[in-house]
């Protein structure tokens, strides 16, 4: 990308992207005219180019993202107090297919991974303790505790409890989300060894919930009810744990292809530049993924709102095509089933760092996934079946659809950030900074900055880095979450609680 103060996304786009503070009366000289800036306009943020009428589109990336409140001139700053979205309702839409060849050389690459029986590939060797409800969260932690002091950990990558306050007084659909996340969590590659640790009286019925599991590998996942236990159900669990740890310290990384490496795009605390730098390095990241046989997942249905049409003509068949436009209204009609408007997203942060509408969000949002085709769409706490490209079911809040994302089966999470945050899911959650003055103030957070786009390096350059980068994360480099030790879990709830 080419060094400059400013950018034009797209050659149809009415504005302008400051990549630098601008002043009032600085011009910007753009399609062979001047236009002089009417008010001081922070980076990231939108500078008209053309004079617009009440009512009228702002195009970005090429696309609307909403239309003026009242006239507006050139050099105008354009912010959420003057546009306002175009979003409603649900939508009818018409499948026009668009494929694109990727053109993009298998290169063979491989990271070391843990291949486990099944023949899913670990980028971790974890021992973790999974309560089948928030009853038992204490007697969890306590377990982890004590395995850590006793371990060191000295032949596996750590071991965690994973927190959280379900699996009783649910109801329906609440129930089934937090049994099929608990579940996924259970079986995923990135652990060695899984104590299920259960109450007893729970809704979420240890016995039923094991056979949830399917065909699991018993000498790999083991199951303690805390209320058959006659005295310390601690000792207890430590019998299963020191069991299974020595199971998983047995285990050793091994050479794998990429294809076997599937990640989560995910963002949060977006900014103006997220659509500029991160998120389309991240897009370019997945492509390559793709191309090499592997697999990432987009979420955050609420920020495609606005770009949904882009995924839904590269969906591979008619069949996708139409499980992603179910995908899209039936996030409407949870909204709009709340009371709650579709069009209001963004949130104060992302206004501070010039995103204005949804529909500014999601254009940028959705460029993690690249321009790969859509070869498959889940539904929330859903396991992977293809790989390739898929669309995931979930909210836009960060740690939700984070976990909804492990939860399918990635072993690492790319997180693109402006604002900046610390946290991580239950995988490695690697932050890609979209600006440098971030990447400079939060290096203890972020993994990679994709702000050196602005700076003068281009794509081609960058993205080699990048992909090292994720590689050697994925061969057990740790993740800056991962160092922090910021790690938790968070299911979706939408219903009554008993």
């Amino acid at each position: 990308m080419k060094q400059t103060t400013y950018l034009k996304i797209n050659p149809a786009d009415s504005v302008v992207v400051c990549l630098q503070p601008k002043k009032k009366g600085d011009v910007i000289d753009i399609d062979g005219k001047q236009v002089t800036v009417l008010q001081d306009t922070p980076a990231g943020h939108k500078v008209l180019i053309s004079d617009k009428k009440e009512g009228e589109d702002i195009i970005k990336y090429g696309y609307p993202i909403g239309h003026v409140r009242k006239d507006l001139k050139a050099g105008e700053w354009v912010n959420e107090n003057n546009l306002k979205t175009n979003l409603s309702g649900t939508l009818e839409y018409t499948y026009q297919p668009v494929n694109e060849e990727l053109n993009i050389k298998d290169e063979k690459r491989t990271f070391r991974g843990y291949v486990r029986k099944n023949g899913e590939v670990g980028v971790r060797n974890e021992i973790w303790i999974v309560p089948t409800v928030g009853c038992v969260n204490g007697i969890a932690e306590r377990l982890a505790d004590q395995l850590r002091k006793e371990t060191a950990c000295k032949d596996i990558d750590a071991v965690y409890a994973w927190h959280h306050n379900y699996g009783c007084s649910q109801l329906s659909g609440d129930h089934e989300n937090t049994r099929k996340v608990l579940r996924d969590i259970c079986l995923h590659p990135n652990a060695g060894g899984v104590l299920v640790l259960s109450l007893g009286c729970e809704n979420n019925q240890p016995d039923q919930f094991m056979e949830m599991l399917g065909d699991y590998d018993k000498n790999r996942i083991k199951l303690l009810v805390t209320q058959k236990v006659e005295g310390d159900e601690v000792e207890e669990g430590m019998k299963l744990l020191r069991e299974l740890y020595d199971v998983a310290s047995q285990d050793r990384r091994e050479e794998v292809s990429v294809n076997k490496l599937r990640v989560g795009l995910k963002c949060g605390g977006s900014d103006g530049f997220s659509g500029i730098t991160a998120n389309p390095l991240v897009g370019e990241f997945s492509d390559w993924l793709v191309a090499q046989g592997g697999t990432s997942i987009l979420t955050e249905v609420p920020e495609m709102f606005g770009a949904e049409t882009i995924l839904m003509n590269r969906c591979k068949t008619p069949e996708l095509f139409e499980q992603t436009v179910s995908l899209i209204n039936n996030f409407k009609e949870y909204f709009l089933s709340h009371g709650e408007p579709v069009g209001e997203n963004p949130s104060p942060g992302n206004k501070a760092g010039g995103i204005s509408t949804l529909e500014d969000k999601a254009l940028g949002c959705t460029q993690k996934c690249g321009r790969a085709p859509v070869s498959g769409v889940l539904e929330y706490g859903d396991r992977l079946q293809v790989n390739g490209l898929n669309l995931l079911s979930a909210p836009g809040n960060d740690l939700v659809a984070a976990t909804a994302l492990a939860s399918a089966g990635c072993q690492l999470v790319l997180f693109t950030t402006g604002r900046g945050t610390p946290f991580g899911t239950f995988v490695p959650t690697m932050k890609i900074a979209t600006n440098p003055t971030l990447a400079a103030r939060k290096p203890n957070w972020i993994d990679f900055s994709a702000g050196q786009l602005v700076e003068g390096r281009t794509m081609q350059e960058l993205l080699p880095e990048f992909i090292d980068k994720i590689l050697r994360v994925a061969s057990g480099e740790l993740a800056r979450n991962e160092e922090n030790g910021y790690r938790e879990i968070s299911i979706f709830k939408n219903g009554v609680t008993l």
